[in-house]
């Protein structure tokens, strides 16, 4: 069992498809996606544990804070032991975490189900997160914006999934009463979770050192600061090519992470809309945060990651600057339109970061390297929706109406993106001097 765990036992034969790979990783990543969709949880479990939902939904926030710890903590770990060791590690702390939840909620201790749900399944979600983007890089050297998008974009739709399933399964076991449904509900996810994560994890495969695409010579375009070399995780850090990526990445993700969190409340505020139609407008923004990490990644293979991060901050400033206008003329379809593209790029940014990763640092230790890097989306977690519900709870206090109160923190969503675009435009091929020496 040992033998079979290890990174060498996961080395792929001559003739292994390399197509066979993408399908572990989005199984892996559409199950631990689900933390998106934890939302539907809030209620139920805040009348099972006679808590609020405010106190429910840190166990949201300390899973994504953990997301990013853990990625950091156990990147360089990761890299040793391979995807399928990782993959069991990440299925037994996310689908157990979900348990201790379960149980949590039997007990009606709180406390319990943020170590599990929060603690204890974010760290599996900070490990299912970089193990299959890791090995997909390494997999499509030709492609690598292509193949994080497919991986990533399978993190970004597992509410789409995860919702509905919980959604359901509540109604089944608890009929009239969601929240009687809550126990049954988060076991029996844990249990159809575990089928795809493990079979993922059976599934993965690494190429061989030497294995390249057939026909595939590597080529150095110029401008896109692509290198053949690679740096290991502890020389990246102290690069400041790192640090002006991690900025790139927390503005980016800053932006429209709060914007994304408060999407329904903001339709129904800004247009007088029903919850129902916000919710449909909710699940429109989920598409194309899905879809855009699939479209944007693929294409930054074309256009190059600094390209098409420029896109993402110089679009996304012009878009944010639109919304106030949008709710003056009460414009709906074009506010839309807007905030659809706009959410398009922050899923985009996500799944672009570990090709500018493997471009500028290689492919040695990227899962470690990308394992520190999203720290800024643990920092962003916290920024993007304490900007968007500080400021606009400050205006509505000050007698603005509550229509026109997000106006203010659409502009200095506008701030942050031109921080991010400032950064992106500093980046340059790292020194020689940082390269590893074999």
């Amino acid at each position: 069992m040992k033998a079979w765990l290890n990174r060498e036992a996961t080395v792929a034969p001559a003739g292994f498809s390399r197509w066979l790979v993408p399908p572990a990783a989005i199984a892996v990543h559409m199950c631990i996606g689900q933390i998106y969709g934890f939302s539907v949880f809030n209620k139920p479990l805040a009348s099972e544990l006679g808590a609020q939902v405010s106190q429910v939904n840190w166990a949201y926030q300390i899973a994504l804070m953990m997301l990013g710890i853990s990625a950091a903590v156990f990147g360089k770990w990761v890299e040793r032991s391979g995807p399928r060791q990782t993959m069991l590690a990440s299925w037994l702390c996310f689908c157990g975490g979900l348990l201790l939840a379960a149980l949590g909620v039997q007990v009606r201790s709180l406390p319990l189900v943020l170590f599990g749900y929060g603690f204890v399944g974010g760290i599996g979600l900070g490990l299912g997160y970089i193990a299959p983007v890791s090995t997909l890089v390494k997999w499509f050297p030709d492609r690598p914006g292509m193949a994080t998008g497919m991986a990533i974009m399978g993190f970004g739709g597992g509410a789409l999934i995860g919702s509905p399933l919980a959604q359901e399964l509540m109604r089944f076991y608890g009929g009239t009463d969601p929240g009687s449904g809550a126990v049954p509900a988060l076991v029996s996810m844990a249990g159809l979770y575990s089928i795809f994560m493990i079979g993922g994890a059976i599934l993965v495969r690494v190429p061989a050192e030497t294995w390249k695409p057939d026909g595939w010579t590597p080529v150095i375009k110029s401008g896109q600061m692509i290198t053949t070399a690679s740096v290991t995780a502890d020389a990246a850090i102290r690069t400041p090519q790192f640090w002006l990526l991690w900025i790139v990445l927390c503005m980016n993700v800053s932006a429209g992470i709060g914007v994304l969190g408060r999407a329904s409340d903001m339709c129904q505020d800004m247009f007088g809309v029903s919850a129902s139609m916000a919710a449909g407008f909710t699940g429109l923004l989920s598409l194309f945060n899905m879809g855009g990490r699939f479209f944007w990644s693929s294409m930054s293979d074309v256009l190059g990651r600094k390209v098409i991060y420029c896109v993402y901050f110089l679009l996304g400033t012009m878009l944010y600057a639109l919304l106030p206008w949008t709710q003056e003329t009460q414009n709906r379809g074009l506010f839309v339109l807007c905030t659809a593209v706009i959410i398009s790029m922050y899923g985009g940014g996500f799944a672009t970061i570990p090709a500018y990763l493997k471009d500028l640092f290689g492919l040695s230790q990227i899962g470690a390297i990308h394992g520190r890097l999203i720290t800024s989306w643990s920092m962003a977690a916290v920024i993007g929706p304490l900007l968007i519900n500080g400021l606009s709870d400050r205006r509505i206090a000050a007698g603005v109406p509550r229509a026109e109160a997000y106006n203010g923190t659409f502009y200095l969503m506008c701030a942050l993106l031109a921080a991010g675009l400032v950064a992106n435009l500093l980046v340059r091929p790292v020194d020689e001097r940082h390269h590893q020496r074999r």
